[in-house]
């Protein structure tokens, strides 16, 4: 189900609302604080891991022309990539605490060398900049050279005293089209007020890590973000808070500017009011005002991950510079969303629309105490310089090699189980008003 996506970020607060339908439910900042008896549902539902099979890998749909392999299997935690020139993967393991570097030297689409060529406790983002490699871990940023061979030197720190991680301890690392490294730091919390500056933003800082400062802020857990390639503007899929509703937050699609605040703990969406939680020191409505609206949402509880835009323009034309984003499922949504990977089609710059890419990872589960299953949980999406994208599931420690064959390269079924639901609730933003 495909959705139209305009952007809003322009908008006010009061312009958004507007749009969003006069007489709507948000209530005063007055009537919020005093609303008594808010009844919320959320459910606890997680589908059971399910093996890797090849029926159950063969049952995954993908537009016409696309093909999947396993490039490699046996991994463990698998986390977070990134791709040399050279086409050589670099992959983070989180809970082994390495940097896994992975090579298909004979060209069969297929990894057959593989090698740990760096070690630190907390290891999860990485970023390569041409001979030099970023890794990030709970609280330091650090560097290293990368050598002919693929093997990392050294580990440098770059850059330390990050705070404490608590409920998202995912740190990411991307260069920035300006020269500079941009770090997602979550959230402690679901929802609550930080007493660290740093929590719930992205940190901007120069490669040595000098002029270290908030790009942005109001970020409950980015870690699907990167630059548009045409314009260098940067985008991010933020989680939304939990234990609002099967139906909310969703996850929002925000374009990401310098200096902006995106609303979390307080306010989501278009201007809605978290019941949870007020503001200390302002209204919601005048918090509302000082936040940036997201140009996307998609459905709730669906835990966007790792971002790949198209850089390579090695994809058919219709695919290219857009950005697909490994969506790893919920665990307390009935039903349950995500489990695939999620595209967001842009024309010449600009975000037009998102549509699901890759299906089938849930599936309705007869022997499952919840009715649900779920072959993986996808956590990180990087592109190869030949344009193939990698998809790794932490759960069964598998990369996927996603690439385009050509019209009908392989034929795959309607995926097993297709959550009506959950697509009825992939929203398009209303109409631009203006600018």
């Amino acid at each position: 189900m495909r959705i139209t996506l305009a952007l809003l970020a322009l908008l006010t607060p009061a312009a958004a609302l507007a749009q969003a339908g006069a007489g709507s439910s948000e209530p005063s900042a007055e009537e919020d604080r005093g609303r008594k008896g808010v009844e919320i549902v959320g459910h606890v539902l997680k589908p059971t891991p399910l093996d890797w099979t090849q029926e159950r890998m063969d049952s995954l749909a993908l537009p016409a022309g696309f093909a999947m392999n396993v490039f490699a299997k046996d991994l463990q935690n698998a986390r977070m990539m990134r791709v040399a020139d050279d086409g050589t993967v670099y992959l983070t393991r989180r809970a082994q605490g390495d940097v896994m570097m992975l090579r298909d030297t004979d060209g069969d689409g297929i990894a057959d060398k593989r090698q740990v060529v760096a070690q630190k406790e907390g290891m999860h983002g990485i970023e390569i900049a041409g001979d030099a490699v970023y890794l990030m871990t709970v609280n330091e940023l650090y560097r290293a050279t990368r050598m002919d061979d693929g093997t990392l030197g050294e580990l440098e720190l770059v850059a330390d005293g990050f705070p404490e991680a608590g409920q998202h301890p995912n740190r990411m690392v991307v260069m920035g089209p300006d020269g500079r490294l941009y770090i997602s730091v979550g959230s402690t919390c679901n929802a609550c007020g930080e007493t660290d500056k740093e929590n719930a933003t992205i940190v901007s800082m120069n490669p040595d890590g000098s002029d270290r400062r908030i790009f942005a802020s109001g970020l409950r857990n980015t870690i699907g973000y990167g630059f548009e390639p045409t314009t260098g503007a940067a985008y991010g899929f933020d989680h939304g808070i939990d234990w609002l509703g099967d139906n909310e937050q969703h996850e929002e699609f925000n374009r990401l500017m310098d200096g902006e605040r995106y609303g979390w703990p307080y306010v989501y969406a278009l201007s809605r009011f978290n019941p949870q939680d007020t503001p200390p020191d302002s209204s919601f409505s005048e918090y509302a005002a000082g936040s940036v609206e997201p140009i996307g949402l998609h459905t709730p509880h669906s835990a966007p991950m790792q971002l790949a835009f198209d850089n390579r323009r090695a994809l058919p034309a219709q695919y290219q510079g857009d950005a697909f984003i490994a969506l790893r499922g919920s665990w307390n949504r009935q039903p349950p969303s995500g489990y695939e990977v999620l595209r967001v089609d842009f024309e010449t710059g600009r975000p037009v629309g998102m549509e699901p890419f890759l299906t089938g990872f849930l599936m309705e589960d007869e022997e499952s105490p919840t009715g649900w299953g779920h072959m993986g949980r996808l956590a990180g999406l990087a592109q190869g310089p030949d344009g193939a994208m990698y998809l790794s599931d932490d759960d069964n420690g598998i990369i996927y090699r996603i690439s385009y064959e050509g019209p009908g390269a392989m034929e795959r079924p309607t995926p097993q189980f297709t959550n009506a639901d959950a697509e009825e609730l992939n929203l398009g933003l209303v109409e631009q008003n203006g600018g």
